[in-house]
């Protein structure tokens, strides 16, 4: 499913959309280039899943956790040098605990997800603020909830 957003705000609203039809243990991959907008889809998403209050980049302490409907993990693997140390910090328990987790530059700790997980790719379309946000569903966790989530982002894109 593709999607395009015109706006930061839009990309955060689309984002908060999807937040209320997740559930405990789904993990998120957010993939794009930097200033693509994964922390802005990061924040929507924890406000979405009832997080109230700033959600900022975890790019230095890499986890950070939030209190929500469900609890949210947002980490950052940016920084690390393998995934070694995605385990160091204790990923498998992040992923295991009954929250959602949200994984920013997803991809490049691609091996050590859950087979069930949610890939959102952002890159920039064509004007200054656009972008285009590819879901690929990964897994049969995925499979109940792809028609609502299409429908509710294709709804929330109507509306906007």
């Amino acid at each position: 499913m593709t999607i395009r957003s015109g706006s930061v705000d839009t990309t955060r609203a689309l984002a908060a959309a999807l937040g209320p039809l997740l559930e405990a243990g789904d993990v998120v991959s957010l993939v794009g280039d930097l200033g693509a907008g994964k922390t802005a889809f990061a924040q929507g998403l924890a406000r979405g899943l009832g997080v109230d209050g700033p959600v900022t980049s975890p790019t230095f302490t890499i986890v950070q956790e939030y209190a929500g409907r469900l609890p949210v993990a947002h980490v950052d693997v940016y920084r690390l040098d393998t995934v070694q140390d995605l385990y160091d910090l204790g990923f498998d328990e992040l992923i295991d605990d009954g929250r959602v987790t949200i994984v920013e530059w997803g991809d490049l700790v691609a091996q050590a997800l859950p087979a069930d997980h949610l890939v959102v790719r952002i890159e920039a379309g064509v004007a200054d603020n656009e972008r285009m946000l590819d879901l690929s569903f990964r897994g049969a966790r995925w499979a109940p909830r792809r028609a609502a989530i299409e429908r509710v982002l294709g709804e929330q894109l109507a509306g906007d």
